[in-house]
């Protein structure tokens, strides 16, 4: 397989990945919490920010990410 047709099947790949994750969260949205809500709506703003950026490679956005969403992510962790 080819650079080109690997290329491809990985965009289809993350492409499914991607519905998966909304499906997922569509059908936890309701069960959740305010605050755990308001936890994963301040992420999720962090990190598409960050990928809205063109200019920035993942690995970058990822670094800023965790900078800047680490304490939500460890909040959401221990419960409180």
């Amino acid at each position: 397989m080819g650079p080109t047709k690997l290329s491809k099947g990985l965009d289809r790949d993350i492409s499914a990945a991607h519905k998966r994750f909304f499906t997922a969260m569509e059908a936890r949205l309701p069960a959740m919490s305010l605050e755990a809500k308001e936890r994963y709506f301040a992420l999720l703003s962090v990190l598409v920010g960050k990928l809205e950026i063109a200019e920035k490679d993942l690995r970058q956005v990822l670094r800023e990410v965790m900078a800047e969403a680490g304490a939500i992510v460890l909040q959401e962790m221990s419960g409180n």
